[in-house]
């Protein structure tokens, strides 16, 4: 005899969970899902789109051509490399102003070593050794300092550029050696006309998306970002965890060094300086939201993208250089704008 109030109670539980499934979104459909798990990333693309159409508009000649998008594909890795791994330090509620001068050492640290006669292999893991060290300094001081990183960055950023100056009295440093060198053509060779770089920058993004979406140290960045106590509570080494971060933002840094190096055969003491305000915007261009708890790496390197492209885009449309300013302000805000109208989280 079958016992029917067991079968109404499933009936029940199964009514109930597929009620709340509903609410929470279980009802959608596959695509419906996708478009809001991804939204943050989505709202950027179509604003590239619309940004690349404008400029089509404006001057077809150089942007129905595809010299504009390899030039600009000859200095994007450098702002890519830098953007993703600060999509992990915003997200964790942070923030790192210290990676232009971070940038800097790092390439007077691979130029010193070319310049001695190591071999540039060699000489790129000791630069990104060293980034990783100066790096997890930086987050060191911040977090068992018990500072604030808006506030300590800025000044570590100051600290580290002054001590630049200091010990080249202001003055530049040449590898013309690297010139037609194996490395070099390992690093930035052309593979069917696309410039090795951003090849080797997408791998990057690529293992950078891994860490941030798949593994327990991108799920432990979100947690600390989300509420660090309850993320303590959990049982996640916080403190630890939040070096890490700029840790690995101090390698991006070493890389964006060492590549521009690469583009220019030249070291500056003032190298990563103009690139600031460039990767930061990137990264809140991209959809990044600046609470913490959440970011997106694909909108990142589209936020790049549309940060590279503007100043080209302004110059190519015929205005003159004082607009770029201008327009990249007005593009910026716009921008933020329509991720906030979007967005449904607000703190």
């Amino acid at each position: 005899m079958t016992d029917t109030t067991a079968l109404e109670g499933d009936n029940n539980g199964r009514a109930v969970t597929e009620f709340y499934d509903a609410r929470a979104g279980g009802g959608d459909n596959a695509l419906q899902r996708w478009l809001k798990d991804n939204k943050l990333w989505l709202g950027t693309l179509a604003f590239l789109v619309v940004l690349i159409a404008v400029f089509m508009a404006m001057a077809p000649t150089v942007f129905l051509g595809f010299r504009i998008y390899q030039s600009v594909a000859v200095t994007l890795p450098v702002a890519m490399v830098l953007a993703v791994p600060m999509v992990f330090v915003v997200t964790a509620g942070e923030i790192d102003l210290s990676f232009p001068s971070v940038m800097a050492l790092a390439g007077l640290i691979f130029a010193s070593c070319v310049s001695a006669g190591l071999d540039p292999f060699l000489a790129l893991a000791i630069t990104v050794v060293g980034g990783l060290a100066v790096g997890f300094g930086v987050g060191a001081i911040v977090v068992y300092g018990r500072l604030s990183s808006l506030v300590a960055t800025l000044g570590i950023n100051f600290m580290i550029r002054g001590f630049l100056y200091v010990v080249t009295d202001g003055n530049s440093m040449a590898v013309l050696q690297l010139r037609d060198s194996t490395f070099r053509n390992v690093i930035l060779g052309q593979v069917f006309g696309i410039p090795g770089q951003l090849l080797w920058g997408l791998a990057f993004v690529v293992l950078c998306y891994v860490l941030y979406k798949h593994h327990k140290f991108g799920i432990h960045v979100h947690h600390i970002g989300d509420n660090l106590e309850s993320a303590r509570a959990m049982g996640i080494n916080v403190d630890w965890t939040r070096c890490l971060l700029f840790a690995f933002m101090g390698v991006g840094a070493a890389l964006a060094g060492v590549i521009s190096i690469l583009i220019n055969y030249t070291w500056w003491p003032t190298s990563g300086d103009t690139l600031l305000l460039v990767v930061l915007a990137a990264v809140f261009v991209g959809g990044t939201p600046t609470w913490g708890g959440i970011g997106t790496i694909v909108g990142a390197v589209l936020g790049a993208i549309i940060v590279t492209l503007m100043d080209v885009g302004v110059i190519a449309a015929g205005l003159s250089g004082f607009y770029t300013q201008l327009v990249s302000g007005i593009i910026i805000v716009l921008a933020l704008l329509g991720h906030r109208w979007q967005s449904s989280r607000v703190r």
